[in-house]
């Protein structure tokens, strides 16, 4: 697929068909995940890949704030036989700026802008939401809630210097047909995308 279309199709997926995902096409997303800019090369980011019924079922439970829940976006993300969390490090941005060949003799995180920690991982995200259009299938990315985000930790052993940006499911798009419950539509179904002449600036504001 030419990249154009990879970015012209990528879109957010919420529901998807019982079709299992190839791991191989799993294993892509992840390597091309790991080629996303780093600040310093820090590559301060970790991916829980979860890709089984019994995984991905502890994923929605440590995650959902009523298990039991049921509406049309969680019914329809929960089809998703793949989950993948990308998860950011601070303290590997921290450590790593205080090497000697990047001049800061300390960790204080007050000489960061903004949180490159999560930047970088989001950038990551974004390679593999591409790679799952190049692959022929589908995906979307969601945050978890914080209130969720110890359950989340303790029911993975994830260790404490990571912390999820957010989440991936992977799957099969189902056809657009229109057809009630076949496909949670998103806010770009009932909003316009803004153009380049909206959001540029050309040389001044």
């Amino acid at each position: 697929m030419e990249f154009i279309e990879v970015v012209r199709r990528r879109r957010m997926v919420r529901r998807y068909a019982a079709e299992p995902v190839d791991p191989a096409a799993v294993d892509r997303m992840l390597e091309h995940a790991i080629r996303a800019p780093s600040a310093g090369f820090s590559q301060g980011w970790a991916f829980l890949r979860l890709d089984t019924p019994e995984a991905v079922a502890r994923f929605w439970r440590s995650t959902s704030p009523d298990p039991e829940a049921s509406n049309t976006w969680l019914d329809g993300m929960r089809t998703a036989p793949v989950v993948i969390v990308p998860l950011s490090n601070k303290s590997a941005y921290l450590d790593r700026y205080a090497e000697d060949d990047k001049g800061w003799a300390d960790r204080d995180e007050d000489r960061w802008p903004v949180p490159y920690w999560h930047v970088d991982t989001g950038m990551a995200s974004l390679l593999i939401l591409q790679t799952a259009v190049d692959e022929g299938l589908g995906a979307c990315f969601f945050g978890i809630p914080p209130a969720q985000i110890a359950s989340f930790k303790a029911e993975f052993s994830v260790p404490d210097a990571y912390h999820p940006i957010g989440a991936i499911t992977v799957g099969h798009r189902l056809p657009d047909t229109g057809a009630p419950g076949t496909e949670a539509r998103g806010s770009a179904a009932r909003r316009t995308r803004k153009s380049t002449t909206d959001v540029v600036h050309h040389n001044d504001w």
